[in-house]
């Protein structure tokens, strides 16, 4: 049997959707673990990424820590996989991005409804917001992208499944790809 890939997952600002349509591959699940094995990833509960064959990450970048995680699988991934809306374009994380950061904050923690002792919280234990969320290509640079909010565990499947075969070239059937 051939060496298994490592593959590692993360999501970054985003609803963790796209992770649920990956387990949504079902059975075919097992059938993929005959072939790779997990690094970071929820499944595995590890902290940090490392060296990997292929990193998948959901979601866009709307604080710091998203950024450093985002940067760290570049460093550690051959292949970079952005999985649905929220990592190429922000999705519905980047509706914030019609405000400034202040006004954001001011609505969230000062005047929300039921706010009880209105304040921004200011703990170093909370990573620095950046001032817009931006779609991850903007930061490093992405080998594909799979569309989708989430893209189905089909589609999921057919490019795994593709790319476990070794195409470079990956185009999946459009009855496979949604973008709603």
């Amino acid at each position: 049997m051939a060496k298994k890939l490592r593959v590692a997952t993360a999501s970054l600002a985003g609803c963790f959707g796209c992770h649920m349509a990956f387990l949504d591959i079902d059975e075919q699940l097992l059938e993929l673990l005959k072939y790779i094995e997990f690094d970071r990833t929820p499944l595995t509960d590890i902290k940090h990424c490392g060296p990997c064959d292929i990193g998948i990450l959901e979601g866009g970048l709307c604080n710091a820590e998203n950024v450093h995680v985002l940067q760290e699988f570049r460093d550690n991934c051959k292949i970079l996989i952005a999985l649905g809306a929220c990592s190429l374009n922000g999705g519905v994380p980047a509706m914030r991005n019609n405000f400034t950061l202040q006004e954001c904050l001011e609505e969230s923690y000062l005047n929300a409804i039921g706010a009880e002792n209105p304040h921004i919280p200011d703990d170093p234990e909370i990573p620095l917001l950046l001032n817009k969320v931006h779609p991850i290509y903007e930061v490093v640079k992405i080998d594909y992208f799979l569309p989708g909010c989430p893209p189905s565990g089909d589609a999921i499947w057919a490019f795994l499944s593709d790319l476990l075969a070794g195409k470079t070239e990956i185009k999946l059937p459009h009855q496979l790809l949604h973008y709603d």
